[in-house]
């Protein structure tokens, strides 16, 4: 019999190893390599070379299969990150902060898919029964036909899971789920691994819907193993800042719909509520034009959403000029400021930079690249941008612009929230919409004289 291989493996990166070491070599952190207990020992190479299998059945690409079955949960926000509702045996990795509303916002989906006649199991690792019992009094969900329980061994969800037979179950977290044959501590990497493998198998084997709540890193991330964001069909984060009342559902991938979509909520007394036009809410409290405020026309997912930007740019009392971003990318920060010394000869050496997306969304898109630019430069300048006005547009280490997808949309939304003029690229299909007042600009530089008068 061969002899097992021990491997060790990094508990807050995953990364395996041959050997244990103080500190490891992919994340840096220090005493995070434990040993990592395999899951099961297969048969060997020689043993399955010998043995002969199974015919596999074979299938061409014009095979045509009715899409999957989805229940709706009554909840739109949701149902659209989804891709449309809920797919039978689909297994779901949710992400996010501490205490920015992941339990609360999957007790309100347990309690409206219940209500839809779906049979559905909250099980809570990390909480008492009377502690979610009081959560769903506060949120008024009492009503509710669903089933809870707190636990948090594996085999024993595993057991009422099979005898109750669920359609949907709901476990949060995954991070305190332990399996009793796997020699590790709850959170590490083999039993963060072995847990998610065995609820997602059991939830295709048995037909029923899973959602695994996750804990995420400083960085972000989900903690634990990538690989279980392979194992999942939909991996969803949670977003939002603590001093905002707006929360964002992201789609970072989804087998039964489109990725990248969001659903905005907002946090109040009562729990989560659906925002229905996002654009309208994150521009509400926006007053007078000022200067460093600027409208993006942003897409999410294929949802086209239009976002505050705030820049403002002082003196720098320090050797070091600070650059600070809120919600957008710092690299591509540095790049437009590179770009506008470079090509426009506008300098920032010796200003620091605050760089803000409002309503704390956060923007991954090229495309708002020109808003960045026309934000720094309205408050460099001190000279405000039209209230009415929307910019968007990629920008080239050249100082070219590039044209982005979706301009229609993007102009249909700015539209119906009452602006008249838009700034975008030159280049691209010209959009049918009309009312609109479009300035096409080609490079950077011709976009600063034209809207600062300078260049």
């Amino acid at each position: 019999m061969a002899k097992t291989k021990t491997q060790f493996s990094c508990s807050a990166c995953g990364n395996v190893t041959n050997k244990w070491s103080g500190r490891c070599d992919a994340c840096g952190e220090w005493n995070s390599i434990v040993e990592d207990t395999p899951l099961s020992t297969g048969p060997s190479a020689a043993t399955l070379g010998s043995s002969k299998g199974r015919n596999i059945v074979l299938t061409d690409l014009r095979t045509e299969e009715a899409p999957p079955p989805r229940t709706h949960s009554g909840m739109g926000e949701l149902d659209r990150v989804l891709g449309g509702g809920l797919v039978q045996a689909s297994a779901i990795l949710v992400g996010g902060d501490p205490g920015i509303g992941k339990s609360t916002l999957l007790l309100q989906a347990a309690a409206q898919f219940a209500k839809q006649g779906v049979k559905t199991i909250y099980v809570s690792g990390e909480e008492a029964s009377a502690q979610v019992r009081m959560r769903a009094q506060r949120l008024k969900l009492t009503d509710a036909p669903v089933q809870l329980a707190a636990e948090t061994n594996l085999r024993d969800i595993l057991t009422t899971l099979e005898a109750e037979r669920p359609q949907l179950a709901i476990i949060d977290s995954i991070q305190t789920m332990w399996s009793d044959n796997v020699g590790s501590a709850p959170g590490s990497v083999s039993q963060v691994r072995a847990a998610a493998h065995e609820l997602t198998s059991f939830a295709k084997r048995k037909g029923m819907a899973v959602v695994l709540v996750g804990h995420v890193t400083k960085d972000g991330q989900i903690a634990g193993p990538r690989v279980v964001e392979h194992m999942v069909d939909t991996v969803l984060y949670f977003e939002g800042e603590r001093g905002h009342q707006f929360r964002i559902l992201r789609a970072v991938k989804n087998r039964f719909g489109p990725a990248d979509e969001i659903g905005v909520f907002e946090m109040t007394g009562a729990g989560l509520a659906e925002v229905l036009n996002p654009s309208a809410l994150f521009l509400s409290d926006r007053g007078e034009p000022t200067p460093g405020s600027v409208v993006f026309a942003g897409i999410e997912g294929t949802r086209p959403v239009l976002i505050e930007l705030q820049a403002l740019v002082a003196p720098s009392p320090h050797s070091q000029p600070r650059r600070t971003v809120v919600g957008w990318d710092g690299g591509r920060l540095a790049m437009i400021l590179a770009v506008l010394e470079a090509r426009c000869g506008i300098p920032f050496t010796g200003l620091d930079v605050y760089l803000n997306v409002a309503g704390g969304m956060k923007i991954n898109e090229p495309a708002a690249d020109l808003a960045v630019a026309a934000a720094l430069l309205s408050a460099r300048e001190d000279a405000a941008i039209p209230a009415d006005t929307v910019v968007f547009g990629e920008i080239s280490l050249s100082g070219a612009l590039r044209a982005v997808g979706q301009t229609e949309n993007r102009l249909k939304e700015a539209q119906k929230l009452g602006f008249t003029t838009a700034i975008a690229p030159k280049g691209g299909k010209s959009p049918a919409t009309s009312g609109m007042k479009l300035n096409r600009v080609g490079d950077l530089t011709s976009f600063v004289g034209d809207v600062f008068g300078a260049g």
